[in-house]
Order: C-alpha cells, then structure tokens, then sequence
C-alpha cells in the first residue's frame, strides 16, 4: 500500500519563482526515504507539500490509497517543519504534547500516558513545565518530534531532524525513529546532509537545485555516487569519502558498518 503518491506536483513561491515542477513520487507504507539536497533544492517546500501544508499550484497527492486530504488525515500524519519553535505554540512542552491527543479526543489517561512515556524517551522531564521559547535549539528538536509522535501517525515527515541536536541527544531521535519504523511508521526525511542518510533511510530521493528528481534509489548506491553528488552539490558522507579515497570500491556508509565488517574480517 502506498503511503503517499505525489503526481505532477508543482509549486512556485508568491514571486513566482518556481519551487518544483512535474514531480512525481510515490512512498510505500513502512518505508524510510531520505529527501536529499542541497540547500535551495525545495527539500522544505516539498515536504510541506507532502504534508498537505501548502497548496501545489499543480498535481495531486494522495494518502494511503484514499481521497481523504491530508488535513482529514491528522491522527495518520504528523509534520516537524525545519524550525521546531513553529510547531511549539502553547504555553508549556507538557500542553504541547498533549495537544495532539486532545485534538483527537483521545481519552485524557491515554494521553496522560502517552506524555509521559514520550518524555522520558526524549529526555524532557524536567521541562516539561517549561515554556518551549526558553528551551534551546536541540530541546526544542526534541520537544516537536515528541509531540509530533504523541498522536501516534503512520507516516512521519521530517525536517532535518538532528540538526542542532547533541550527539547523546542524536542518538535518542534516531532509536526512536528506528523503534517507529519498526513498528510500521512510515518516515520520511528531509536534509542537507548525506552523513545522516544512511541512519534514518534505506532508499533516497536526490533533489538538484531546481528541486528536480536526479536519482531515486537505494542508499548505497546513491550515496556512494560521488560524481552525481558533486554535480547537484551535495557533499558526500565522509566515511565513504575517505574509503574511496584509499581505493576502496564498495565503502561502508556508517561506522557502525566499518566495525563490523572489521570484526568479521572482511574488507572495507
């Protein structure tokens, strides 16, 4: 079942600048796709889009093979846009993250629970009482994503989800979206930055600077394509730069594979 299908999509900003044009995308359901870029490819726009948060000036979407709007679809599809601080709007994390529940009508020791389960996932106990404009930037990451999954969704749209975020911090958003995805989420994000992709996807959509599709793929093979990379301005992941500097044919894209293929006494 597809989780979203996108058909000659199109968007121009209010200048008139086109944004995308003719994009055609289909995500299946359980899937994790990373929408990579660089910066000014419409990666943003295009998951706004996606999340049903703007009108295309063309085409159409779909959401898991129904005609319901995405704007029906709230307790199926949750969006964290680039700037956390603009899905963080009440007057404590605690009312922010029982927002989404409360939205839906889901019974208030549910969503009770819901809160406190997903507050010490995130680490956010001690903030809970706190205002989400005093928080710093990586808090306020992890506020949005925890109330983004507080309406439990079954496809996640994500806008650069780490950035800002410590590395012990940056591992609990990445368990997390594991343990979503192997649940069944569907999630899909957006970032500028190829070293993240291969913990967060297993498939990637390349966008060149006029928000085109150039490749769509495996990440190992998108990933490892340094020459199409360099042409839409994307740089590499360093690991696989730095193996493919030593003449090695097939990289490892993560550390956590380099260590296990030397465990395994395989060659890098």
């Amino acid at each position: 079942m597809n989780a979203l299908a996108a058909r000659d999509l199109s968007f121009a900003y209010p200048d008139g600048t086109t944004a995308i044009e003719g994009l055609d995308l289909t995500i299946e359901a359980g899937e994790r796709v990373a929408i990579l870029g660089p910066n000014g490819a419409g990666k943003s726009t295009l998951l706004s889009l996606l999340a049903g948060l703007r009108e295309p000036a063309g085409g159409e979407m779909s959401y898991f093979e129904t005609d319901d709007p995405a704007d029906e679809l709230r307790d199926r599809i949750a969006h964290c846009p680039q700037a956390p601080a603009d899905y963080l709007f009440n007057a404590t994390v605690r009312e922010d993250l029982e927002y989404g529940p409360a939205q839906l009508g889901i019974d208030r020791r549910e969503a009770a629970d819901r809160v406190d389960a997903l507050a010490a996932e995130f680490k956010l106990e001690s903030l809970l009482e706190k205002p989400p404009f005093r928080l710093s930037g990586g808090e306020q990451r992890r506020a949005a994503l925890a109330a983004a999954l507080a309406v439990e969704p079954d496809l996640l749209l994500l806008d650069e989800p780490v950035a800002d975020v410590d590395a012990g911090h940056r591992e609990t958003i990445l368990d997390a979206l594991d343990a979503r995805n192997e649940d069944g989420t569907t999630i899909v994000v957006s970032t500028p930055d190829a070293d993240l992709v291969a913990h967060v996807a297993d498939r990637v959509v390349l966008l060149d600077h006029e928000g085109s599709i150039v490749r769509d793929g495996p990440v190992r093979a998108v990933l490892t394509d340094d020459e199409l990379l360099g042409e839409v301005g994307v740089s590499p992941p360093q690991l696989v730069e730095a193996f493919q500097r030593a003449g090695v044919e097939d990289p490892p894209l993560t550390v956590e594979e380099a260590v296990e293929r030397l465990r395994d006494g395989s060659h890098c």
